[in-house]
């Protein structure tokens, strides 16, 4: 019985949508492949030993049937993910008419909270007023699936939808056909690039989401909440406090291929897009609105407007509002070319650009505001209130880009413009002389810089980008760049040394010894240790005069980026997030001191050993104080596509951060915090385990040999090398390779590492055994830790993973290693049972562990595919053919367990 795992009559659909997609790709596998390939596909559902039928098979086997055996099984993860996501949606559907009860996390389920809570309209709307949400989008490659192949997967789930409003055999007949047609072309589509991707095709990546969704997705959420509001709160004004940020083409750090000019081409293609999206709302608008004067009273602004208009058609003399869009139309345009944009106007292009977005803007509430005041409010609250809600979030930039870039990179820049300027060997000094001479530099305004002075291809390129950020905010709007962010930062030189920079570029001034920034200096702390030193930093800078003045100059809000990758691959997942939430806390309270407001951009990544897991939960848990209407977010990769590329889905997920962020600011935290001393504890125990193991001698070889980190490198996902240096050091390896590796050979071992020895330790007091226990039950920080846990764990596969460590050339080491790993394991998934007080995993997370069922026979045959090809390529490495099967392997098993990096 293929479905057997489905039971509830609630999930009878999911199943009837799943076999309509099975029997739709079986058909064209049969077409399309050998029988013995059809054949295998068709058992492995009812196989109860898949590794043993792939183990059978294979050796009767060529390379094309091979490489067809590893689509056909991605391809069978794929079409169920479409399904799942399909019923995702079609409960949510049925949940909202059939329930009273909001859903938790969506911005209903918050304004009943905030009902019950009676917060006075002048408090909520100051708190919205001062309230800064960013989803940022990053070019960490994480996506193993290409444009082309989203694609398909999104034509593929329209059609399906539709299923069930077939009336007869032929209708159920002519969908079938459609959607084999797309999937024989899916079929017949590379999977993997067979070149690697460059940074301007990951900015026109990211660009791509905003047609898609977020063009739709934020105007329409922004009216939704508008209109709940306004039934408990009618004269309150929602702000523009969330907007769409990004990384790509302005993130350096480890990415030699991020320029000046990439950093061009990225404001050029977000204007590209926006502009073209703002056209044709403007054409949408035109044919909305032929309203008359004859009909309508019209004001004597939009008048103005239509009398200066470029539509001169006699049909439009009495038709103003037509006129006047026509005019708006033709100043954007011309806009647009002042921008180096070559987009066309039917009406041609104004001598009269608008000279910026608030212009722009200023024109379209001229319109609302006729309308709304001579009987056409319908009109105004529809296409016209998005299009000015558009307007204002997206600008003329479409998103804010951060700058990224190493604090050894600016501080080389530094050192080479001391010495050009015959002044001290900044390497050699003190961490204090350097606080010194950085800060006499910064007292005035004479330039380091000489133009008339060779300085290296490094420095060069670095001062460029930030002389093109300069240009940037001056041609697209002051708010187009508003963070530059320092990876690694370890001390507060690393924040004046980029200080620095921002002078000797323009964009911070000196005036009396008083300095004013156009950009926001984040830090960004990511290893253990920079965790714990976080507050030192911060606090030696705010005691500096000259840095208090400089954060006065930005509205006395100082950002600060915690990064979950590097501390998790520094120090295990337990001692990761209880080092980022203790550093937290101890910054709201430096930052109450110093009388600073605090933002926090949370680095996470999709895996929940990079920080993932459900957003939601993740604010609720974050310490009091912490969040306080500000909190910014990455999202990346598969992440992106999945939370992001289709409207309903994009809106609820920014929604969900919109009502977790204001439930954690404003409502009062009825969770306790959890017991320093217990979960430092644990910590302790999880992380003296975790080192243990890392830095045993045999593990670095352990762990390139039985996972596929090398294949992982030449897969081209993103413009990135996959190592700062080498593959050979845990700590010059990017995180994303290093989880994702794990994840591969279904360890998932950063996860849970250290966590059932820590258990075990404190188990051994029956007190701090029920205070776990306790915690567990009723602490969001523990729970929360507890649940992405049990999340990741349920992905793993202990006999899987042993399997690959027959890929080892040193056995006699490898498998002593591996049951070291294995003990720990079954202590962890014990501990990890007994607190959570379950036999099974996922007993509250049906959905996830009906999807898993689902996937796991093809998943499962990938794993044993990989393996096999693995051994293969250990013994000719240069085999081209094998490599790319084995890449195969890797797409389908991320698209099987919907986890990257």
């Amino acid at each position: 019985m293929r479905f057997q795992h489905i039971s509830d009559p609630k999930d009878l659909p999911l199943a009837e949508d799943a076999e309509f997609l099975i029997q739709a790709l079986i058909h064209i596998l049969e077409q399309s492949t050998t029988p013995q390939v059809s054949e295998i596909i068709k058992q492995l559902p009812e196989c109860l030993d898949s590794t043993q039928l792939i183990a059978d098979a294979l050796p009767h086997l060529n390379d094309r049937q091979t490489q067809n055996l590893i689509l056909a099984c991605g391809l069978f993860a794929q079409v169920l993910n479409i399904a799942e996501d399909v019923h995702h949606q079609r409960r949510r559907d049925y949940r909202a008419e059939a329930s009273d009860v909001p859903e938790e996390g969506s911005f209903a389920a918050f304004m009943e909270k905030l009902h019950a809570a009676a917060i006075p309209a002048a408090e909520l709307q100051n708190e919205l007023n001062k309230t800064t949400i960013a989803a940022v989008l990053t070019a960490h490659p994480t996506e193993v699936q290409r444009q082309a192949t989203l694609s398909f997967h999104r034509r593929i789930r329209s059609l399906l939808q539709l299923r069930s409003a077939c009336h007869d055999q032929r209708e159920r007949d002519e969908l079938r056909t459609e959607i084999e047609t797309v999937l024989l072309s899916l079929w017949q589509t590379s999977e993997t690039r067979h070149y690697k991707l460059s940074v301007e095709s990951e900015i026109n990546n990211g660009v791509s989401i905003f047609p898609l969704s977020f063009f739709q997705a934020l105007p329409a959420m922004y009216r939704n909440m508008q209109k709940q509001l306004a039934q408990t709160y009618p004269d309150l004004k929602v702000p523009n406090f969330l907007h769409i940020g990004g990384w790509i083409g302005g993130d350096r750090d480890g990415n030699p291929f991020v320029t000046a000019s990439t950093l061009r081409h990225a404001f050029t293609q977000h204007a590209d897009s926006v502009f073209h999206y703002y056209r044709a709302q403007l054409n949408d608008l035109y044919e909305d609105l032929p309203l008359s004067v004859r009909r309508v009273s019209v004001s004597n602004a939009v008048l103005n407007l239509a009398n200066r208009s470029p539509d001169t058609e006699i049909a439009r003399e009495e038709e103003p509002y037509r006129r006047a869009i026509a005019l708006i139309s033709s100043r954007l345009i011309a806009k647009a070319h002042q921008l180096g944009l070559t987009l066309g106007c039917y009406w041609g292009i104004s001598k009269d650009p608008y000279p910026d977005a608030d212009a722009f803007i200023k024109d379209l509430e001229t319109l609302r505001q006729s309308l709304n005041a001579n009987g056409s409010k319908l009109l105004a609250d529809a296409r016209l209130s998005d299009l000015i809600r558009a307007a204002s979030v997206f600008r003329f930039y479409l998103m804010p880009l951060d700058l990224r870039q190493h604090a050894d990179k600016h501080g080389a820049v530094v050192a080479e413009l001391f010495r050009h300027a015959g002044l001290e060997n900044y390497p050699e000094l003190s961490e204090q002389e350097k606080q010194e001479v950085l800060l006499r530099e910064l007292k005035t305004q004479r330039p380091l810089y000489s133009p008339f002075v060779t300085y290296s291809d490094e420095s060069e390129k670095e001062l460029a980008i930030f002389q093109e950020a300069r240009k940037i905010k001056d041609e697209f709007g002051e708010q187009a760049i508003t963070q530059s962010i320092i990876s690694n930062c370890e001390r507060p030189s690393d924040l004046l040394a980029l200080a620095l920079l921002l002078k000797e570029s323009g964009l911070l001034s000196v005036e009396n010894g008083k300095p004013k920034s156009r950009i926001n200096i984040v830090p960004l702390f990511e290893t253990i240790e920079a965790l714990e030193n976080a507050c030192p930093v911060m606090e030696t800078l705010f005691s500096l005069p000259w840095y208090q003045d400089l954060l006065a100059s930005r509205d006395q809000i100082q950002e600060i980026m915690l990064g979950y990758s590097d501390s998790n691959k520094d120090g295990g997942y337990v001692t990761s997030i209880w080092s980022l939430y203790q550093a937290e806390r101890r910054l709201v309270e430096l930052f109450r001191k110093h009388r600073v407001r605090l933002r926090l951009f949370h680095g996470r990544g999709g895996s929940v050993g990079r920080g993932g897991g459900p957003a939601y939960q993740a604010i609720l848990a974050q310490p009091a104080g912490s969040v306080a209407g500000q909190i910014r977010i990455t999202e990346q990769g598969e992440v992106i596509t999945a939370k992001y590329a289709d409207p309903g889905n994009a809106r609820r997920n920014l929604e969900t951060l919109v009502a977790a962020t204001l439930e954690s600011s404003l409502l009062p935290h009825e969770e306790n915090e959890p017991d320093a001393d217990l979960m430092q504890a644990l910590s302790d125990h999880a992380f003296a385990h975790y080192r243990e193991l890392i830095t045993h001698p045999d593990f670095i070889d352990y762990f390139l040999q039985t996972s596929p980190i090398h294949e992982i490198a030449s897969l081209n996902l993103g413009s990135r090398p996959a190592s700062r240096k080498t593959l050979a050091r845990i700590q010059d390896l990017r995180a994303i390779p290093w989880v994702f590796s794990w994840t591969q050979n279904r360890l998932v071992l950063p996860v849970w590492y250290g966590f059932g020895t820590a258990v075990e330790e404190l188990s051994k007091d029956p007190e701090k055994l029920q205070a776990l226990q306790e915690h567990a039950q009723n602490n969001a920080f523990f729970r929360a830790m507890l649940s992405n846990m049990e999340q990741a764990m349920a992905k793993s596969d202990l006999n899987i993973a042993e399997a690959y460590v027959e890929l080892s050339s040193q056995p006699e080491q490898a498998y002593p290693l591996f049951a070291i790993i294995k003990a720990e394991y079954l202590r962890s998934m014990n501990a990890l049972k007994s607190l959570l007080q379950t036999d099974t995993l996922l007993r509250d997370n049906r959905s996830l562990a009906r999807s898993l069922a689902l996937r796991i026979p093809y998943l499962n045959a990938l794993n044993s595919l990989q393996i096999a090809l693995l051994k293969e390529l250990r013994l000719a490495p240069d085999n081209q053919v094998i490599l790319k099967m084995v890449h195969l392997t890797i797409n389908g098993i991320a698209q099987g367990l919907r986890n990257t990096g």
